[in-house]
């Protein structure tokens, strides 16, 4: 038997290869996806084949994370329920997709993966292989009856086996980062009564232990796809790092959440988006110029799907597809620069401008020489609040 394992070098995977290797008697070929993470990656090519693996495969995917994930994400202003940005669950469809066609390649019989049974994570990853290769074998060691029971179990497990792990007993959270974000869930964190340890940060700082500081930034759009930072064109892997580098400086993009799973349970994560928020409060600006109302208002009910979706895991599945044709045609318009102040945790815009505004002084003004006439409201009015006039006059209900 053959199976590819997403690996990443961590606890859970690094015992999950040698469990696989031993409860299996199969041959165990490691997958490492580079979507930002800053790792040495040859020390954990190194760690892999040492701990049984037969074959490392290193796959470099920044870009196509960014360019098939993150911007179109932020075309979308996808967040869930009202804060997170979804920098995991973007990333996981993609990862798993290479999995899936590394498999295909070396006639693997099965693909593991390392998510929990209490987590998102495990949707995401099978549902991309159900989606892309439905014939393969699904492992997932967790919701298994002879893998183990906690993360405590696993520590001693590395211990006993010669497993060196970047975690220990006594600080136990989980770390998951990538180019868009960083996440930190578990251990300590699960006491939502107590506030996050802002010693933990490796993307910026936290926005209470910042001096004053102001610093401005643009950001310029081409058809809702960020391309210059500050006046400056970049490839997209270039321009997230720099939007983090600026917002993180600012403290930007921490968020603090107690989330609906899709489990059914509530948990608690801590999430790094720096340049991820400053993107998307950005784009948010362009688009307020730039689509016209109902096709804006219609396009903030899809993004709340649209956000869900990704969230579920459901990255393709035909209406998160469909959805993302909608909102791509929705971009044609939104070209521009927006320009923003960061200060303490803050991201302000202070000003925008696009070719195609339709923001119109000659109508809004409040001055004298517009081109509105304002007597034109006053039938409007009347007929638009007709069915409303009816209905009171039948059914005195406001009068109680």
């Amino acid at each position: 038997m053959k199976i590819v394992l997403a690996y990443s070098g961590g606890l859970d995977t690094s015992v999950i290869l040698a469990w696989l290797k031993e409860q299996y008697n199969a041959e165990i070929i490691a997958y490492v996806a580079d979507v930002g993470q800053q790792e040495d990656w040859a020390v954990i090519k190194e760690k892999a084949l040492r701990t049984g693996a037969s074959k490392v495969y290193v796959e470099d995917l920044k870009r196509e994370f960014v360019e098939e994930a993150v911007f179109p994400a932020i075309k979308a202003n996808a967040t869930y329920e009202y804060k997170y940005l979804l920098g995991t669950s973007l990333a996981r469809p993609i990862i798993a997709k290479k999995q899936v066609e590394i498999a295909l390649k070396e006639g693997a019989d099965a693909v593991a993966h390392g998510a929990t049974g209490k987590g998102n994570d495990q949707v995401r990853f099978e549902l991309t292989y159900r989606a892309l290769a439905p014939h393969l074998k699904i492992i997932a060691p967790w919701k298994e009856d002879n893998f183990f029971t906690s993360r405590s179990d696993l520590i001693d497990f590395a211990e006993k086996h010669g497993i060196p792990v970047p975690v220990t007993k006594s600080k136990p959270y989980s770390m998951d980062p990538n180019l868009y974000h960083i996440s930190y869930e578990g251990g300590v964190l699960e006491d939502i009564t107590r506030s996050y340890d802002s010693s933990m940060f490796l993307m910026g700082k936290d926005p209470f232990e910042l001096d004053d500081q102001v610093e401005m930034v643009s950001v310029s759009f081409e058809k809702g796809i960020p391309v210059a930072l500050n006046g400056k064109r970049m490839d997209p892997v270039k321009l997230l790092q720099e939007a983090n580098t600026i917002a993180g400086r600012h403290g930007i993009g921490i968020v603090d959440i107690v989330e609906n799973r899709l489990v059914g349970m509530k948990s608690r994560g801590v999430y790094e988006t720096p340049g991820g928020t400053l993107l998307i409060e950005a784009h948010k600006a362009l688009e307020s110029i730039t689509l016209e109302r109902d096709t804006m208002h219609y396009k903030q009910m899809v993004e709340i799907k649209f956000a869900e979706m990704i969230y579920y895991g459901q990255w393709f599945h035909p209406l998160r597809v469909a959805l993302q044709s909608f909102i791509d045609s929705t971009q044609e318009v939104v070209s521009g620069t927006v320009e923003l102040k960061l200060y303490r945790g803050n991201c302000v815009v202070v000003g925008r401008a696009s070719e195609q505004s339709l923001y119109d002084t000659n109508l809004s003004t409040f001055e004298a020489g517009s081109n509105y006439d304002q007597k034109d409201a006053k039938g409007f009015i009347k007929l638009f609040g007709l069915p409303m006039e009816v209905f009171a006059r039948k059914n005195p209900w406001f009068k109680k």
